[in-house]
């Protein structure tokens, strides 16, 4: 198994900023490959916000582009979502995804979510 922790959130006012972090560990040796970030704020389905594959390819949602920036650490098992110029409906729980494989599935390539953490932008 691949354990996915995020960290970062809190309260802002409009117009600042968050950086969200994303720690993938196992016990067991594995391999990390496209990364993300997926929010859902309450009454709404989840949706996607930026991902980032292995290759350092990047995708973002429309409502973000231009505020928002994905990055990987230089340990590989890390992820950002730098988050600039906050608005209101920014608001929402943000999940950290990761696709990983590890020995304990025999190497079989599975879809890992975080826990969430919440971004309130609010004054």
């Amino acid at each position: 198994q691949v354990q996915l922790m995020e960290s970062g959130g809190g309260l802002v006012q409009p117009g600042g900023s968050l950086r969200l972090s994303c720690v993938a560990s196992s016990g067991r040796s594995f391999s990390i490959g496209a990364m993300g970030w997926y929010r859902q704020a309450p009454g709404k389905q989840r949706e996607l916000v930026a991902t980032i594959t292995g290759g350092s390819s990047t995708n973002y949602a429309d409502s973000v582009k231009g505020r928002f920036s994905i990055s990987r650490g230089n340990e590989r098992n890390t992820v950002y979502l730098q988050m600039n110029n906050l608005k209101p409906e920014d608001t929402a729980v943000y999940y950290c995804n990761a696709h990983a494989s590890d020995d304990s599935t025999d190497w079989a390539v599975r879809n890992y979510w975080g826990q969430g953490t919440q971004v309130t932008v609010s004054s």
